[in-house]
């Protein structure tokens, strides 16, 4: 018979009102970022997958994505 592991007792520690404004604002990004790829899957599941002709290879978005983190974010030398 397996016993349960006894509960520890912590402490919750409260953030600074900026950490926690913070926090908010990734968890809304996030929230977001979720609602619009639940879209895209909603949509796929409606309509069907895009003709290929009528898509973007994904070799050119991951190059136009990484051209982008370059530009904001140069590489160190």
């Amino acid at each position: 018979m397996s016993e349960a592991p006894t509960p520890v007792d912590h402490a919750c520690q409260q953030l600074e009102p900026a950490a926690a404004d913070s926090l908010r604002a990734y968890a809304a990004r996030t929230r977001e970022n979720a609602d619009q790829l639940a879209a895209v899957l909603e949509d796929i599941a409606t309509n069907g997958l895009p003709a290929v002709e009528d898509s973007t290879p994904w070799e050119e978005l991951r190059e136009t994505h990484l051209a982008r983190l370059t530009a904001q974010r140069p590489a160190v030398a």
